[in-house]
């Protein structure tokens, strides 16, 4: 039986596949291989060839090309988990018709409710079939709505043999949400000379910008000592915390920057008097500002290191950068997406992603591979939804691509 793109999303998003950034294990939650093996046993039976699922749950699954002519092999990927912002487990999607422009009670018991007024782009979906949630978990549409899509494109083509086309790769893997979606990916495995990943968020999103990113954390060691003799020997910890905190531009948080603006975005604060750990990430689209911004961290540990006599201790890590260096060499994987946006009538908006994708690091493992749109909005939360017509259009985009691609062989 024929399975469309928004049963097949429904299906996945009610399969609790939530990452666990605590686990030193990949994947970080094994209830990830739920969903993985589904998708396994689906792609088995639609007809796809060299089906492969690891033990570190990245699948791999190959769309034969039916053509003579050389055709560049293309590839699509799409991650499993869904974010540790909030349970994934028990997901009720529904769908609302014909959206009216209202407020949307997703939880009368709760006092849920996903309003125009709270989130203004719902209005721009007037008159569409929304698919959200109960109120109580998020979705899943990041990115479960880029693994439907990708798989029910893929059945368009078995169903259509008339369709010529290439060889077409398409991968799912695990724990994107916590920044380890490429750490075990094998590019030489999946063997296509791009990629594009269906993980954007509203139509017409196609993206081949990200920023640089690092991640700080600085454990602060205090002195405790009883407070009623505390004078000139305590050392409190959580106010040190404050201080390095205070240190940093307070413009430069995510809440105050847009576009290409780059921020310090304090994650976390734990601790007592005696230890206390503070944890940021530093974002910049800029690769010079990018290390300025980490040079400025330096420098206010530094100084704080100096007032306390070296109790604080900073780790510092990169976890991706700009993929823009490496795909606008080959700008024509860019012009794909855009001329098949256009063909499916999607207005196409290139824009910087103010976050990132696996493909950003992926393309600096040797596989160029900008991100477009899966079409879900208010990912990571209760107000999650996407619009049925969504979930086609970037269906249809991606079946688009794999044509034109062919066409110009």
């Amino acid at each position: 039986m024929k399975v469309n793109v928004v049963d097949r999303f429904i299906k996945y998003a009610k399969i609790d596949t939530q990452s666990d950034e605590n686990s030193n294990q990949t994947p970080s939650t094994l209830k990830q291989f739920n969903l993985a093996k589904e998708v396994e046993r689906e792609l088995i039976e639609m007809g796809m060839t060299d089906v492969s699922l690891d033990n570190n749950c990245y699948l791999m699954a190959t769309l034969p090309a039916n053509s003579e002519k050389r055709i560049p092999t293309i590839g699509f990927i799409a991650h499993f988990d869904t974010s540790p912002d909030m349970s994934g487990e028990n997901v009720k999607p529904h769908i609302v018709k014909q959206y009216t422009g209202n407020d949307i009670v997703l939880n009368e018991e709760q006092h849920i409710v996903l309003s125009p007024h709270d989130f203004p782009e719902l209005l721009d979906h007037i008159g569409e079939d929304l698919i959200v949630t109960d109120g109580t978990t998020l979705l899943g549409a990041d990115d479960k709505a880029g693994i439907a899509e990708i798989i029910t494109a893929m059945q368009h083509f078995l169903d259509h043999p008339e369709i010529k086309h290439g060889k077409v790769r398409i991968a799912f893997t695990p724990d994107e949400e916590i920044g380890r979606g490429a750490d075990k990916f094998d590019v030489q495995k999946f063997g296509a000379e791009w990629g594009y990943t269906v993980d954007g968020g509203e139509v017409g999103e196609l993206e081949y910008e990200n920023f640089n990113a690092a991640s700080a954390k600085i454990t602060i060691q205090g002195r405790n000592v009883h407070p009623g003799y505390a004078k000139n020997k305590m050392i409190n910890a959580l106010h040190v915390a404050n201080e390095l905190i205070n240190l940093l531009p307070a413009n430069e948080r995510p809440e105050f920057t847009e576009g290409y603006e780059g921020f310090f975005h304090l994650i976390s604060l734990n601790g007592t008097v005696e230890e206390a750990v503070v944890s940021f990430i530093i974002r910049d689209h800029e690769r010079n500002r990018f290390e300025m911004r980490k040079k400025i961290m330096q420098d206010a540990v530094s100084f704080l290191n100096e007032r306390y006599s070296n109790r604080l201790k900073l780790e510092l890590r990169d976890q991706y950068f700009n993929m823009r260096e490496k795909v606008e060499p080959v700008k024509h994987v860019i012009d794909y997406a855009f001329r098949a946006m256009q063909n499916v009538g999607v207005t196409p908006r290139v824009k910087p992603i103010r976050g990132g994708t696996d493909g950003a690091r992926l393309s600096f493992m040797g596989l160029p591979c900008p991100n477009i749109f899966a079409g879900g909005l208010n990912f990571h939360g209760r107000y999650e939804f996407i619009p049925v017509q969504s979930l086609e259009k970037a269906t249809q985009v991606i079946e688009k691509i794999v044509e034109i691609v062919a066409e110009e062989a």
